[in-house]
């Protein structure tokens, strides 16, 4: 694809970004066919062929409008079309640089500025996004059924573990999953200490930054970037082997850091030493082998797993889960159009609850169409989403692994 950026980005990063990626399209349209919102919509502009022209357009100086911003808001960022892409456009990177651009030019509706600023002040920070889960947690059993399961139940914090080895990983504690799920980090820890190795919390460590770069505030989400990389560089330089990620959603982002920061002088290598130091908790228990680890099987328990998107696209894990879980036992169900998304996509059930929920229907349709006992998921956003509207438990993987 020919470009002509125009002069506010050519030569800047994003623009040098912008027109390398632009430049591997070759408008074969195989993407559309994995596109989730294409696929609901039928419209070539809720595509990624259709959105990658709105971006070119609006980079080569044309007009953006909000028509352009609904367009690109309605994008997942599931990036089943770099999957899928045989040219290897990074639409992710693009659709981050086009929503920057476009936001910075086209003024919201108050009521959604104000939602969207108040994802990004609550979200991210543990404490109140904790807070505000008490409260709603605290009614839940006085609200009608259909809020009622809006509402993540109850789950008791864990005690901080007990180092017990020479070994040693950081774990991520994560804003939402630290509030609604602690069990999933202990049962990672769980998992680790069978094989001798300690999983820990840095303290200070805090959000990824993915709420926020979704959501068009890059500087804030590279300060979130910058803390977490101090933090965890000074346990890497005291021994610490890895960061282990039990949220899909995150790690995906945290690997980003090294293309984040790459133009920060202060940052840049540490940055690329946190991404190269990722590792999804997948990943970790391929690589140290459980099979003699005294853990208990699955016992042919029937498992539907839901392979979140920012696992199997955004960091390109596939088929190590399912792995993981038969060789413990456990019977995976087949799950149709395993690609595509479940519709939670960070904040996206918030902001486009008409197609998440019509993605939530279609995905639990495909989950449990061949009568698991349990549906299982590795990310957060994903386990809250479709514990929503499941009719069988829905539990991160890792929790399986490690059950009593």
């Amino acid at each position: 694809m020919q470009t002509a950026l125009a002069d506010f980005i050519r030569d800047t990063r994003d623009g040098n970004t912008a027109d390398a990626i632009l430049r591997k399209c070759v408008h074969c349209g195989f993407c559309t066919a994995t596109c989730p919102t294409y696929q609901l919509l039928g419209d070539e502009l809720d595509g990624p062929r259709g959105r990658i022209y709105l971006i070119k357009q609006v980079l080569e100086g044309h007009e953006a409008s909000a028509r352009t911003q609904l367009h690109l808001d309605r994008c997942l960022t599931c990036r089943s079309c770099e999957t899928t892409c045989p040219s290897g456009v990074e639409y992710g990177r693009l659709l981050d640089i086009g929503r920057h651009v476009v936001d910075a030019r086209v003024a919201r509706p108050l009521h959604a500025r104000w939602l969207r600023w108040m994802l990004r002040a609550v979200l991210p920070h543990p404490g109140r996004f904790g807070a505000l889960l008490r409260i709603g947690q605290s009614v839940r059993p006085l609200v009608p059924l259909r809020w009622r399961t809006q509402i993540p139940e109850y789950q008791a914090k864990m005690p901080s573990p007990v180092r017990r080895h020479d070994r040693l990983m950081l774990v991520l504690a994560g804003c939402a999953q630290s509030s609604i799920a602690p069990s999933i980090n202990t049962a990672a820890g769980d998992v680790l200490n069978a094989l001798g190795i300690d999983l820990v919390s840095a303290d200070n460590a805090g959000c990824c930054g993915a709420v926020s770069l979704h959501l068009s505030a890059r500087d804030e989400a590279l300060d979130y970037a910058r803390r977490n990389i101090d933090v965890w560089c000074s346990y890497l330089d005291r021994g610490a082997e890895a960061i282990v990620m039990t949220a899909s959603g995150c790690g995906a982002t945290v690997r980003e850091y090294g293309y984040l920061l790459a133009d920060d002088p202060h940052y840049a290598a540490k940055a690329a030493r946190v991404a190269s130091s990722t590792k999804d908790i997948a990943e970790v228990i391929a690589s140290e082998g459980l099979d003699g680890a005294a853990l208990p099987q699955g016992q042919g328990i029937r498992v539907a797993f839901q392979s979140p998107c920012t696992l199997q696209h955004g960091q390109r894990i596939r088929d190590l889960v399912e792995s993981i879980l038969s060789r413990h036992g456990y019977t995976l169900t087949p799950v149709a159009d395993a690609h595509l998304c479940c519709g939670s996509a960070g904040t996206y059930s918030l902001l486009q609850p008409t197609l998440s929920r019509q993605l939530l229907d279609n995905k639990l349709s495909a989950l449990q169409a061949d009568r698991p006992d349990v549906i299982a998921t590795a990310n957060i956003g994903c386990l809250v989403h479709l514990k929503t509207s499941a009719r069988v438990p829905v539990k991160h993987w890792i929790e399986l692994l490690a059950r009593a």
